[in-house]
């Protein structure tokens, strides 16, 4: 499958996003760069002299409307008022509001500037039994909160079930196109996936489970300063298993062997602010295989984002090593 992104396509958005500078009162000589592509292209922009510093996302058309953005916006607002958990601030334009567009081949390319969040992101090589304890009591909170939080009457998420995740109406593509995927390894995922539909229906979607959830809290989402640690990117939020986000925070960690050591971090973490069901606890390497598949797929179908460059090579054998340890358990 062809990737989103050419190197055309990112300095015309790039172009766009310069564009609107003024919507945030920016001097028309601030610099603008890359900072990653995934599903949106996100940019640095800093003004010269004051050096202030802004994030610009730009979002892809036809993966979110406008009332889902504006649900993501809804919801960082409510987090940053109720101090749940420190994550960039969304910006007003300067007639007001928090999104804005421009025109790109016919099609509106919606944008959000965020304040700039300084840190550094965990290294996979590091330890990382603080920041995954830290995380825990990050996601219990965020937990805690939806359950009590009124929505606005117009606030709609994509969902995150299993068909929305690896079935046919997956969000990400068919994990059938990763790279490297054979026939017998195509029939082993085939297994993987009826024994995750069947445990995640027994499992069920009740409240106390299933909820709003950020769904993408892996390392390159996260910022620590000092003892702070910081969240960013609410792209991907949505309808979720609570305990599916420790499955996203162990995004491209899920073969190493340090998972255990990081998931009873993370549980105790969680526990400290609120009671997580011993249930919920054995489900977690459901969610991490249920993540895996879903990045298999995203590797598929996203193979320009440095990323998948970085880890394609490997990760569709690694899947099948996981897949085939997942079905091997009782």
């Amino acid at each position: 499958m062809t990737g989103l992104y050419d190197d055309q396509l990112i300095e015309r958005l790039r172009q766009g996003a310069i564009g609107l500078l003024d919507k945030w009162e920016l001097d028309p000589q601030t610099n603008v760069e890359l900072l990653t592509i995934s599903e949106n292209a996100t940019f640095r922009a800093e003004e010269p002299g004051s050096r202030r510093q802004i994030v610009l996302r730009v979002y892809r058309p036809g993966y979110h409307t406008q009332q889902e953005i504006e649900s993501e916006l809804d919801w960082i607002v409510a987090l940053r008022q109720e101090e749940i958990v420190e994550t960039p601030e969304p910006l007003v334009v300067r007639t007001g509001g928090l999104l804005t567009s421009f025109e790109l081949e016919g099609e509106h390319r919606f944008v959000v500037a965020f304040t700039f969040m300084t840190g550094v992101e965990p290294s996979p090589t590091a330890n990382l039994n603080s920041s995954f304890e830290q995380l825990g009591a990050i996601s219990a909170r965020l937990h805690q909160h939806v359950r009590s939080w009124k929505r606005p009457t117009a606030f709609v998420r994509k969902i995150w079930n299993f068909d929305t995740t690896v079935g046919p109406k997956s969000h990400w593509g068919d994990w059938r196109f990763a790279p490297k995927l054979t026939k017998d390894g195509e029939q082993l995922l085939e297994k993987t996936c009826l024994k995750l539909k069947r445990q995640l229906n027994e499992f069920g979607e009740s409240s106390d489970r299933f909820g709003l959830i950020h769904a993408d809290l892996r390392l390159a989402n996260l910022l620590v300063e000092g003892d702070r640690l910081g969240i960013i990117d609410f792209d991907d939020c949505g309808f979720g298993w609570f305990g599916y986000d420790f499955a996203a925070a162990v995004s491209f960690l899920e073969h190493e062997s340090i998972i255990a050591e990081l998931e009873d971090y993370w549980i105790q973490g969680y526990r400290s602010v609120t009671s997580l069901s011993e249930e919920s606890v054995n489900m977690l390497p459901n969610f991490v295989m249920l993540r895996r598949l879903l990045l298999t797929a995203w590797i598929g179908s996203h193979p320009e984002t440095p990323t998948a460059k970085e880890v394609a090579e490997t990760y569709t054998t690694d899947t099948l090593m996981l897949a085939d340890n997942f079905l091997s358990r009782t």
